[in-house]
């Protein structure tokens, strides 16, 4: 703990017992609201805890967060970019009568305990698809949430990060130098811990004030309805991806399927490496060094270290590794040659004109619809409806177009009912194609 005082706040009602905020902006009032100064926040309330390491720290922390009262914020910090999991390596908590827990979730076994004490408790989270996979891998499950990310686009605001947010909206700036850190290292700084505490400082503050400007819209049920949906993914595994190699960055320059088989290889080859180290595979070997031996197809070592992405040491050391996917792949038969796979769905956007100009005006149109009714609700596009439901249901429409029919295609995609019953209307209308000129 540090000897900081409590911070100084803005002069308000204090509707959450736990320091005062201010108001919201209105998000459709065309930023006519007055430039406001912000200030700093730079160290938490209570001061920067020390993270909790023992199964004895734990059990203290999960009395605490027990007894404490009203929502709880949670965030995770992981190491992507520097580790080939998506594992938490540290948690952040606070809530009223509890304060700021951070829990290193490294030495210990998980955190059921600390879930079980917050069973009935509404989590609140920033953008919390990015963080229900690590914390259910931890034994940690909402079964209720708030997403304060979710929530300020549902409401209309233009910029939704939680530094945005916190200085729009409370008046405090928030450093953000920290969030592409290596969480994995130990010990942590004290400086990313005071970083990492401060990201659920204001997070019921921030829930407090977007569910009132919700309630004020008229989106508390929208928003509940994409809460409930969260929930229920919290704990999904996620979609494994077919051929995850074609998603190499710059395969499109590797022309054939005989030079597609060595990014293949290579690719199996670095992700093997990256699994075995726990290291992030762009950091065992670039994409761009793929490519470059796909296109060239080096024979010995001194020509495949001649080639972009392999100077490093540790590049160099691997040589043997690469040399060998690459006769893998330079001995295949041509029938194990990768082939392309058929796409289940619509094409991609900027093919539909060629393949079928109808289904390509379809589209056009219920893109208009989409467009207009989330201006006209102050909603981003893409928040209103999925843009690949509406692709999908204007390459393949139901035989008998009316809005039922285009509600339940939805919903059988995934949307939920607050979308449908903004959009199946609308999208009904102009789905049918014109009749053919006689």
């Amino acid at each position: 703990m540090t000897d900081e005082a409590p911070l100084t706040r803005r002069d308000a009602p204090d509707h959450a017992h736990d320091g005062p905020h201010d108001v919201p902006p209105d998000p459709t009032s065309g930023g006519s609201e007055p430039a406001r100064t912000s200030v700093p926040l730079t160290a938490p309330r209570e001061g920067t805890p020390r993270p909790v390491e023992t199964a004895a720290e734990l059990a203290e922390v999960v009395a605490r967060m027990a007894a404490g009262s009203g929502p709880v914020a949670v965030d995770a910090e992981r190491a992507s970019g520097y580790r080939y999991t998506q594992r938490a390596y540290l948690v952040q908590l606070r809530r009223q009568g509890a304060g700021t827990v951070l829990v290193d979730p490294v030495p210990l076994d998980d955190l059921r305990t600390l879930d079980a004490a917050l069973a009935d408790t509404e989590w609140v989270l920033h953008a919390a698809s990015q963080d229900l996979a690590c914390l259910a891998e931890v034994g940690m499950k909402p079964r209720r949430l708030f997403d304060t990310e979710l929530a300020a686009r549902l409401a209309g605001f233009e910029r939704v990060g939680l530094a945005a947010l916190t200085e729009q909206l409370l008046g405090y700036s928030l450093e953000k130098h920290h969030s592409a850190a290596d969480w994995s290292t130990r010990p942590l700084p004290e400086s990313w811990l005071t970083y990492a505490a401060l990201d659920v400082e204001l997070l019921t503050d921030l829930r407090d004030l977007l569910a009132a400007e919700l309630e004020r819209q008229g989106k508390a049920e929208w928003a509940a309805e994409e809460f409930a949906a969260l929930v229920a993914s919290a704990d999904r595994p996620p979609r494994t991806r077919p051929d995850p190699w074609r998603r190499t960055s710059g395969i499109h320059k590797v022309r054939g399927a005989r030079a597609q088989s060595r990014v293949r290889a290579l690719w199996y080859a670095r992700d093997g490496v990256a699994a075995r180290r726990d290291s992030a595979p762009g950091r065992v070997l670039p994409d761009s060094a793929i490519v470059a031996a796909a296109e060239l197809d080096p024979k010995d070592e001194r020509t495949l270290l001649g080639l972009p992405g392999f100077g490093g040491r540790s590049v160099r050391r691997l040589a043997r590794v690469w040399l060998d996917a690459l006769d893998s792949a330079r001995a295949l038969a041509d029938d194990e040659l990768p082939v392309n796979q058929p796409v289940e769905g619509p094409p991609p956007p900027h093919r539909w004109a060629e393949r079928d100009p109808i289904a390509a005006a379809r589209l056009q149109r219920c893109r208009q619809v989409v467009i207009a009714t989330a201006e006209a609700h102050t909603l981003p596009p893409e928040n209103l409806i999925s843009p690949d439901f509406i692709r999908r249901l204007a390459w393949a429409p139901p035989e008998d177009v009316t809005a039922q029919t285009v509600g339940d295609t939805l919903r059988g995609f995934g949307a939920r009912n607050w979308q449908v019953g903004l959009i199946a209307a609308g999208v009904a209308a102009v789905l049918p194609d014109a009749p053919a000129a006689q």
